[in-house]
């Protein structure tokens, strides 16, 4: 099974993303798994960044370090990034500087041969083609696509190009280049996280967006600012986080489903508003991209930091719930949960992703929209006669109208109240009451949590336990130790608060893996489960969780 490994190195603003975009566009349109990440510096210019794509024949979604072919669109890439590449790997590049090589001169050949060297990186783009052996046809549709705008004039000088870096690499790869990558059946989407969350707010019903923009979130509402109009959602750049949360409560009192998007700087300051949800019941879905910190820290790498700050961010006690999806498919499948969830409980719900999961793109088969649909909880006032905003439950679940709705006074507080949604100071029955009523919505909503995913555990002396976009890296790690002759397994949870009802089998040696310092998912297993841990393999490098490096980690510290 091809498994290939593309390493595609430049600094900031010299276009990496587009020719890592292009490829990656290409290789999929082969109808090959295609999953990529990036990592680059918070800078606008300068530095060394690098676009990752790993190429299979079936979706592997986890990254690799180590590269089969490495295109460097300057020197100082190359010095970075060369020794990432493996011995038997070929550099694509403009100067001699190992054997097995590719040596194209890609700013002198536009200049010279196209009179223009904006077309440097498109000759590298099929020179890397070449080496991959793809389909120069299938590259030419991608170009023409992505230029089409720009006029003929330069779709032909793009396509012109191409053809010039894939015939010099051709050439210069015989009895090098081994791959070869025709055409397969298969067609799959290519989608990152930022954006299957946005398409699937839409499917869901989401009307309105509000945020202020801040990496890695930035791609949502940058995609229904673009496409709000055909998709139907307002979106609405706040001047800071307080205001967009609060504009997205706003429009959820309302009766419209709202969603704010931030990273964990801007949670900070939403955590009043999620306080404000909790009292007043208003449902809201907040989009919590995370990346290191504290303060400003690494805002274009990625960690899982935020997990225990979101279980218990805002003042007093309240029912909120927490999901973290694995990859673009569970994305998709949580942000309607998500929705539906917020407004039959009408509590915030807050959706943990990370850099790693919002700009990577994964290779996804089908998201099987028959499986999920919106539901509505607003109830009809038709069957109302004496309505109470906040009326006292046995399940804790008051009807909800929206003002303007019907003739019905809709009475909503952010102090205290009672039924109607006056202010009370009735402290020992109805405050004693409300604080109950919202509470006891937890008894029902753990029933709608999802067991954590279960892999060879019965099987297993060693089982790693993980959460969110850890799943990937998880697997392949699996799959690695397997090979070494281990025996061991996963536990994978995607829906984190509140925990569902389950049990660790006994026997096991349990090892939790995350992107942070301090063991939060360990802690908070602990506290709920009363399980042990041996231990937990932590990145916080600021890097993607990779099954090697769980590989490597495990055989030093555990086996």
């Amino acid at each position: 099974m091809k498994d290939i490994n593309v390493i595609i190195a430049g600094a900031a603003g010299e276009g990496i993303h587009t020719v890592g975009d292009i490829l990656a566009r290409t290789i999929s349109a082969q109808g090959y798994a295609v999953f990529t990440w990036q990592e680059y510096e918070s800078r606008i210019r300068g530095g060394q960044n690098s676009y990752s794509i790993r190429i299979s024949e079936k979706p592997r979604n986890a990254p690799l370090l180590q590269a089969d072919a490495l295109l460097g669109l300057n020197d100082g890439a190359v010095n970075k990034y060369k020794p990432l590449l493996k011995e038997e790997g070929i550099l694509i590049a403009q100067r001699q500087s190992r054997k097995r090589m590719i040596t194209i001169p890609f700013g002198e050949v536009a200049k010279e041969e196209l009179n223009d060297k904006i077309f440097a990186n498109t000759i590298a783009i099929g020179a890397l083609t070449g080496v991959l052996g793809a389909d120069l046809d299938t590259l030419n549709q991608v170009l023409a696509e992505k230029f089409k705008k720009k006029g003929q004039g330069i779709v032909q000088g793009n396509l012109s190009a191409a053809q010039k870096g894939y015939r010099q690499a051709t050439q210069q790869c015989k009895g090098m280049c081994a791959w070869k990558l025709p055409r397969q059946e298969a067609r799959y989407y290519l989608v990152s996280g930022n954006e299957a969350i946005p398409l699937a707010a839409t499917f869901a019903g989401c009307r309105f967006i509000a945020a202020y923009p801040m990496t890695p979130s930035t791609g949502i509402i940058n995609y229904l600012a673009k496409e709000g109009e055909l998709l139907g959602i307002f979106a609405e750049q706040a001047e800071d986080e307080i205001a967009a949360i609060n504009m997205a409560l706003g429009v959820s009192y309302s009766g419209a489903r709202a969603m704010t998007a931030t990273s964990g700087g801007g949670f900070a300051l939403m955590v009043e508003g999620i306080s404000l949800s909790g009292m007043t019941e208003t449902p809201v879905v907040v989009i919590l991209a995370q990346r290191p910190g504290p303060a400003t820290g690494l805002p274009t790498r990625t960690a899982q930091g935020e997990l225990l700050f979101s279980i218990n961010a805002g003042h007093g006690e309240f029912p909120r719930l927490v999901l973290a999806p694995s990859d673009p498919y569970d994305a998709f499948h949580k942000i309607v949960k998500a929705f539906n969830l917020a407004d039959k409980y009408q509590m915030p719900v807050i959706v943990l992703t990370d850099h790693f999961l919002a700009d990577s793109q994964f290779s996804v088969l089908d998201f099987h929209l028959n499986t999920v649909s919106p539901t509505s909880y607003i109830a009809d006032p038709q069957k109302i006669r004496d309505y109470k905003r906040y009326q006292l439950t046995k399940n804790g679940i008051s009807p909800r109208l929206c003002p303007g709705q019907s003739r019905h006074l809709v009475g909503v507080d952010s102090d205290e109240h009672d039924e109607e949604g006056h202010i009370t100071e009735d402290l020992d029955v109805m405050v004693r009451s409300m604080v109950k009523k919202r509470l006891s919505k937890l008894d029902s909503l753990k029933q709608e949590i999802s067991l954590p995913e279960e892999t060879n555990v019965n099987d297993a002396d060693i089982v790693f336990v993980g959460w969110g976009s850890s799943r990937g890296a998880l697997l392949e790690g699996l799959r690695l130790l397997k090979q070494e002759g281990n025996k061991v397994g996963m536990i994978h949870f995607t829906e984190l608060w509140p925990l569902p009802e389950f049990s660790f089998p006994n026997g096991k040696t349990y090892i939790t893996v995350e992107s942070n310092a301090t063991g939060q998912l360990a802690r908070l297993l602990r506290s709920e489960y009363s399980v042990s841990f041996k231990g937990t393999i932590s990145r916080y490098d600021g890097l993607p969780l990779t099954g090697e490096y769980i590989r490597s980690n495990f055989n030093e510290y555990y086996r």
